[in-house]
């Protein structure tokens, strides 16, 4: 592996976190939000990622990077409340809302984040590396 295979590894490490903190962020943004039917009701979103391996066999296999799979939403059910005086509520008099655990999400963001940062930080020691190399016969 060379190191200029780097920055492709760091730069789809950094690109699947983005896309993770894209969806985190829109988790926390609807975690307040209500709506008057359970299928209706925002559901929190998760990436999928995936490590993309090169090889010629099972023991050989080098990381080149990471893709990311999709988006799958969770399946948690939507938390009923009675609010009857809600204009969203049903006939019962429920109004339902996502099932988003905020200290899971911001953990789930601040993870992301440093991921993010430690992608950076490696591509910045490569190109710092490769500039060391060059100066090497000066």
């Amino acid at each position: 592996m060379s190191l200029f295979n780097i920055f492709n590894i760091s730069g789809s490490g950094m690109s699947a976190q983005s896309v993770r903190l894209n969806t985190t962020a829109s988790n926390i943004a609807n975690a307040d939000s209500i709506s008057s039917s359970e299928n209706e009701t925002y559901k929190a979103r998760h990436p999928v990622f995936q490590a993309v391996l090169q090889g010629v066999s099972q023991q050989n296999q080098v990381g080149s990077g990471v893709n990311v799979l999709g988006i799958v939403e969770s399946q948690a059910e939507a938390i009923a409340r009675y609010q009857p005086d809600n204009p969203l509520a049903d006939e019962k008099g429920f109004v339902y809302a996502p099932n988003i655990n905020l200290v899971e999400e911001m953990a789930n963001m601040i993870s992301a984040s440093r991921s993010y940062q430690s992608n950076v930080e490696v591509a910045n020691m490569t190109k710092h590396l490769l500039n060391k190399t060059l100066t090497l016969g000066q």
